[in-house]
Parts: C-alpha cells; structure tokens; sequence
C-alpha cells in the first residue's frame, strides 16, 4: 500500500514538474541563455562583471529600447511589426521640448509628449486596421514621416534640456533611487508589471493571443480586432515617447537623431526574449531579460578583450543558437 502511494506521489511530482516544464519553457530557456552568457563574460573579465558598476551601467542605458521592447511584445504577438518607434521617440521629445520652452511646464510638456507618442501609434494601429496594409509597410512610411517632420520643424538643430537639473521631474525620470539604481530601471520594471498584467492576467492580453494564433476566430468570437490592434501600437507609441524623454533627460539635450540605433537592439530583444515571428506566443519576461542579454553584450565583449567589431557577429550567434535552444526545449516538454 505504501509502494502505491509512493509511486502516485512521485508520479503526481513528476507530472506537476512536466507541467511547469511545458508552461514556462520560453522563461526557462532565456534564462538559461542569460545565465550562460553570463558566465562566459565572468570568467573572461571577472574583476569587470564582479563589480556593481558594470550593472548600474547596464540599468543606465538597457531601458532607453527595453521600455520599447515590452510592449513590442504585444504587438509582434497579434502578428504584426512597429518600425516606426524610433521616430516617435524623437517626436515625442520634440514636443516635450517645445511645451517646456513656451509654458515651463515640464509635467504638462511630460503629458504633451506621452500624448503624442499615443496619437502616433493610435495612426499607426488605424492605417493598418482600415485600410488592411501590412504593418510592415506602414510603419515604414510613418518612421520616415515622423523623422521627416522632425527634421523640417528643428531643422536638424537640438534644444538643450538643462532647465530640467536638479527638479524632481529630472530626479524622478533619470536620478538614482537610493544613490545607487537609475529610476530608468524602475520605470523599465513598471511597464514591465503593466504590460504583463495586460497580456497574462486582462481579458485583453487573452484577445491578444487569440488575434496572433487566429484572427478569423478572434473575429468570430466577438473580439474587436480593429480596437485591440490600435490599442497595442498606441501603447508602443506612449513607451517611445517615454523611452525618448528619458534618453534625453539623461544626457539633458535633445538630438533630432534620437532613436536612431534603437531598432535592432529592440527588435532582438523581443525575438532573442522568444516571441513568436508568426504571432500567438510570446512572454514579456522573455523580452525583460533578453533586453539586458543584448545591453551587456557590448560592454562583454569588449572586457573579455575583443574587438568591438565581433559584437554584430555575436549579436547573431546569439539569437540564432538561443532561438534554435528554445525550439528544442519547447519541443521536448510540448
């Protein structure tokens, strides 16, 4: 009678452990992604990854495309691509840096810019949804559009953003919590919860999966496809415009060229993290550490002693070998 109990208890174990194996297999593969790269930098430059500046440094300048990435994750999961982020970004600040100069009033310029990185997405998300052109091709045209609109109205010059030193407004965005943690990183830590909470705990997040895997039966089961595909470009349009203020904030000057560098980092960062191409799968926790995966790897190659030229290179050793990992380990616990 004991062997039975036994054998049930060890086989319920077992099936609880394949169970948790199949449900979080993305996570699990990031993380052990992260924590191979990790080590290999450790034992190539210890007194470098052993020491808490290289990290306050990674939490410094990984938020200025992981704020971007999070909720990229969304829209890549309903099958659909926002190239446009880098221009909303330097649009965004623009009109920060516009409304701060005629009212000084940076919390009202703050509003200003998260409003209109939200319109800019929102026209995104309704070209796409109206007139059914690929968000490929539409988001294209409306990076070079709001670049373009950039360059006429500042005609290429920056505007200085030293007003806002030593505010609060300065120390809630770019200062250090507690001396030692960049409010960056906290900011990139809210949207993560934020959009997390949206995608796996919101009746939306469930719509969203459902439009990725089949948008047909999405329609057929009474989801407002139009409004939840808006929904996520508008709020990949509210992070660029957020991700911009703070990369500018932290070096206190504007550049028209703000967002330009961003894209790759972003995009990988949502892929590398394990969200699907295709759509319908994806996880935010993925793209949370996958964006520190791709912050670290410059500053890694460079302290293990090689050129700054291998970092293309093994930007895509990386995501190629760590997407073909996940694949197995998804295949091996489905």
């Amino acid at each position: 009678m004991d062997t039975q109990l036994d054998t049930r208890r060890k086989s319920g174990e077992r099936s609880a452990l394949s169970r948790f194996l199949r449900g979080y297999t993305l996570q699990i593969g990031i993380v052990f992604v992260a924590l191979l790269i990790w080590t290999f930098f450790a034992i190539g430059s210890p007194e470098t990854f052993f020491s808490y500046n290289i990290y306050r440094a990674f939490m410094s300048t990984t938020p200025f495309f992981a704020i971007v990435a999070l909720p990229m994750t969304l829209v890549v999961v309903t099958g659909e691509i926002d190239l446009s982020f880098t221009s909303i970004m330097s649009f965004g600040v623009l009109v920060f840096a516009t409304v701060m100069t005629f009212t000084g009033n940076l919390w009202l310029a703050m509003v200003a810019c998260l409003v209109a990185g939200f319109l800019a997405g929102l026209l995104n998300g309704y070209l796409i949804v109206a007139f059914g052109v690929p968000s490929l091709v539409v988001t294209i045209g409306t990076q070079f559009f709001w670049r373009g609109t950039v360059q006429v109205l500042t005609g290429g010059n920056g505007a200085s953003l030293l007003a806002t030193r030593d505010t609060f407004f300065y120390n809630l965005l770019v200062g250090r919590l507690f001396g030692l943690i960049p409010m960056q990183m906290v900011w990139t830590v809210v949207i993560a919860v934020l959009t997390w909470v949206f995608l796996n705990r919101h009746r939306f997040g469930a719509h969203v999966y459902l439009i990725g895997d089949n948008m047909e039966s999405a329609r057929l089961m009474g989801v407002n496809v139009a409004q939840r595909k808006m929904l996520v470009f508008a709020w990949v349009g509210i992070a660029a415009a957020l991700a911009g203020l703070i990369a500018s904030l932290e070096v206190t000057y504007y550049w028209p060229t703000l967002g330009e560098g961003y894209l790759l980092n972003t995009l990988s960062s949502v892929f590398l993290g394990g969200t699907s191409v295709f759509g319908g799968s994806g996880t935010v926790f993925g793209t949370f550490v996958a964006s520190f995966i791709i912050g670290a790897i410059n500053a890694g190659i460079v302290a293990v002693g090689l050129s700054g030229f291998w970092t293309q290179l093994i930007y895509g050793l990386i995501i190629v070998l760590s997407v073909i990992l996940q694949t197995v380990i998804g295949k091996r616990f489905a």
